[in-house]
């Protein structure tokens, strides 16, 4: 299958594959969501660890025990070449990115909850275009691993060279948007994508304070994001609470922000201050 990646994750440690993992997410050429998983993306290859807008090669398979729709796993598992065979390129406003990743985009939450459900389409991943963006925030989390899955890492490195497995570092701050949908309905979700975590990190290494750099990281993520750029969100279900059909399954596991076009006709995104 030829994927258009325009998801990555920023790592956890899986408990049920006991290892570091990325859920990746793109769309096929046939326009339609895909998501691979499990891809322990930091022990690739140099020349298969893709990038955003890549276009890969790999073959796939339907997920043995993930029953969301979108969801394949690389056939032969660790072992499956992935090929990286092409880029899309930003040029004129992002035009050949957006002809892919707008061709559907719900606006009403309550349409894509629906969608979710088993009894229509079980959708596990969607853009999303907020109405209004009222804040970006964080909040402290625990800054260790859970010790368990740690243990596991460390059970395998009898078997393994660990000087080549260092374990990424957990991000100490959980980050979320506050929004509107089309119809006024508020809610609050996770971004759980990978450049929110290189960006913390790359920060706090220039600014030395978490606070300056958390100021940066909200800088870019509200100010500019929503004043600059045509904000979307690329969501994906939480397979757990997905499972145990939870009110709202989503996170943000990604995000969409073209330059905005001057358009009269068009309507653009609204940001509330309090």
């Amino acid at each position: 299958m030829r994927i258009l990646i325009t998801v990555k994750t920023y790592p956890t440690i899986s408990k049920v594959h006991q290892d570091e993992f990325v859920c990746t997410a793109g769309f096929n050429e046939q326009g339609e969501w895909i998501r691979l998983y499990p891809i322990p993306f930091r022990r690739l290859d140099y020349v298969s660890q893709y990038k955003k807008y890549d276009w890969i090669e790999v073959d796939v398979k339907k997920h043995k025990t993930d029953w969301r729709p979108e969801t394949y796993s690389p056939t032969k598992g660790e072992d499956s070449p992935i090929n990286i065979v092409g880029h899309l390129e930003t040029k004129d406003n992002w035009e050949d990115r957006k002809a892919i990743v707008l061709k559907n985009v719900y606006t009403d939450l309550s349409v894509l909850l629906e969608d979710a459900k088993e009894n229509h389409k079980k959708t596990s991943l969607a853009v999303f275009k907020p109405t209004i963006v009222k804040d970006f925030i964080f909040t402290e989390e625990s800054r260790e691993w859970d010790e368990m899955k740690i243990g596991w890492l460390k059970q395998q490195s009898l078997f393994e060279d660990m000087t080549k497995r260092t374990v990424i570092k957990k991000l100490p701050y959980k980050f979320s948007y506050i929004f509107e949908d089309i119809n006024g309905k508020s809610s609050t979700l996770m971004v759980e994508d990978w450049e929110i975590g290189q960006l913390f990190w790359n920060t706090l290494k220039r600014k030395q304070t978490e606070q300056l750099a958390l100021q940066d990281v909200k800088n870019k993520y509200f100010n500019h994001f929503c004043n600059k750029r045509d904000l979307h969100f690329f969501l994906g279900t939480n397979f757990v609470q997905h499972s145990q059909k939870s009110r709202n399954p989503f996170i943000i596991i990604g995000l969409f922000y073209p330059p905005k076009v001057v358009n009269p006709n068009s309507t653009q995104l609204k940001i509330e201050f309090d």
